[in-house]
């Protein structure tokens, strides 16, 4: 069972309602058609190393999908606050990663609104 990662530490799955599968390589016009969904989004994640589910959550939010969008795959604590910032409300993880990586390093990034070094370099 994955495990889910939200700001304040691991969750079971809560979600109940439909769930759709969306892939890093998604064509626009499916991404457009998704827009409008009330469905979760699920942004499969094939490598810790593939950064395009990150592009995709900003490109999802841009089109105007206000649901709730979750990223899943071999994601580390080190991703989390960029999985924030680009439009995930959480990530999914299997749990050898959380039995690897307990909720300690998870929490550490949860501060991704003021940990930014963007925002350092704007003063």
């Amino acid at each position: 069972m994955s495990v889910i990662v939200r700001d304040d530490g691991f969750h079971p799955d809560d979600w109940h309602g439909a769930v759709e599968e969306v892939a890093a390589d998604a064509p626009e016009a499916r991404l457009t058609s998704l827009a409008a969904s009330d469905a979760l989004l699920r942004v499969h994640f094939a490598a810790f190393s593939d950064g395009r589910g990150f592009t995709l959550a900003r490109r999802l939010r841009a089109l105007g999908f206000g649901g709730r969008l979750r990223a899943a795959g071999p994601l580390l604590p080190d991703h989390y606050a960029m999985a924030r910032r680009s439009g995930f409300d959480e990530v999914e993880i299997p749990p050898e990663i959380a039995a690897r990586l307990p909720v300690q390093h998870w929490l550490a990034r949860a501060n991704w609104r003021e940990n930014d070094y963007q925002r350092r370099l704007r003063g």
